[in-house]
């Protein structure tokens, strides 16, 4: 007797001998009789049970062959599962070519480990897909050891999208706006969602910024937009939205006039248009208060923020703590106003370097203040040469 197809992989336990099986509930008065045989069915018992597949499956890969190739290359499998699981439920995985793709671009083996340790949907992408990709950022970037440097610091850059069409769309748009190709790379290495959005999304930003420069009288609306997008990356996946609410809380918070604001937003204050309007109006409203209580005047504040706007970017408690930390240490607060780059500093580096400085017989309190924020190699020649001294 044959098996009805379709039915290879229902389990059905049976005696070795043949039986018979009667109903006459189901049927009414008819009788139905079905006659198994144990040789029958432990050939038609699928290998499910065991890993296997019934014929008239496709042939994928399991899960555990996948496993396996993948922990061959050395590949953080826990990490790869925990940051993309719904890439081991997927078909037209790709591991293999996406190696031997990898490999031929001069890509080392555990730096191939790493890219999809931390980046698992790599495996997705089939190798048209990735030749066509690799091709474009070429346009781009000069060599494809820059492009595998960009991968090994960012894997997602490469590789969250597949939509190859509208990176070449949003290349093109980009250079035709006077975009330049070092200010692409930059896009390409700090902000690479730029490349992922819709070529509309991008235009109306750009079409944005032209606006803003020509209502704050700038005379070459393509001059401001790249000067903009240079300084500031990130702009182009930022809201219309909140970089109007920016524009105006710099303007009145400070009493700019145009020409004030766009030199500001065109240099030093270029990456704070694209912080949260509320974060922005409470970071602020922190540094008043906390220079206020220790009576600066609000000329100065003004004067303190607009020197160095990166402070906008420093939280609450974090600002506060720095400011401590120099008073403690016997700075004044003028000298701290005059010298705000000391702030990038973090509360550690500012407490052993001035332990150090002290210790070599420098007055912070009646000496220049800014080798505190000196890069480290430039401070260590400094502090040699005092212990010298």
């Amino acid at each position: 007797m044959s098996i009805p197809k379709g039915w290879g992989c229902l389990t059905i336990l049976a005696p070795r001998n043949l039986f018979y099986m009667r109903s006459n509930v189901l049927f009414g008065s008819r009788c139905w009789m079905i006659r198994f045989s144990a040789e029958i069915l432990f050939k038609s018992v699928s290998f499910r049970l065991f890993g296997g597949k019934c014929d008239n499956e496709d042939s994928e890969p399991s899960e555990n062959e996948l496993l396996t190739n993948l922990l061959s290359m050395g590949v953080d499998v826990d990490m790869a599962k925990k940051r993309q699981p719904g890439v081991f439920n997927r078909t037209g995985i790709n591991e293999q070519d996406l190696k031997m793709f990898l490999l031929s671009k001069g890509a080392s083996e555990e730096v191939i480990a790493s890219i999809i340790s931390r980046y698992p949907r790599a495996i997705t992408r089939t190798t048209e897909n990735l030749s066509k990709r690799w091709e474009l950022w070429r346009t781009i970037m000069t060599s494809d050891l820059e492009i595998i440097n960009i991968l090994k610091r960012s894997p997602e850059s490469f590789f969250r999208s597949n939509n190859n069409l509208n990176l070449e769309n949003n290349i093109k748009f980009l250079y035709s706006v006077g975009l330049t190709r070092k200010c692409l790379c930059r896009l390409l290495t700090s902000a690479p969602r730029t490349f992922s959005n819709s070529l509309d999304l991008n235009k109306q930003m750009v079409e944005f910024l032209q606006e803003v420069s020509l209502s704050l009288g700038h005379s070459d609306p393509t001059d401001f937009v790249r000067k903009i997008i240079f300084k500031n990356p990130f702009i182009l996946i930022q809201s219309t939205k909140r970089i109007k609410a920016n524009l105006k809380f710099l303007q009145s918070t400070f009493n700019l006039n145009n020409e004030e604001l766009l030199a500001l937003i065109c240099g030093p204050a270029a990456e704070i248009l694209d912080l949260s309007n509320d974060c922005t109006k409470r970071n602020y409203a922190n540094i008043k208060e906390k220079l206020f209580s220790l009576g600066c005047t609000e000329e100065e504040v003004q004067k303190f923020v607009l020197s160095y706007p990166d402070l906008i970017f420093l939280g609450e408690k974090k600002f506060n703590d720095k400011i401590d930390c120099l008073i403690e240490e016997k700075i004044s607060i003028s000298e701290i106003i005059e010298n705000p780059r000391i702030l990038d500093s973090s509360i550690s580096t500012l407490k052993s370097r001035i332990k150090e400085l002290v210790n070599a017989g420098y007055n912070l309190s009646t000496s220049n203040i800014t080798l505190l924020s000196w890069s480290q190699k430039r401070y260590k020649a400094k502090l040699k040469k005092l212990n010298n001294g």
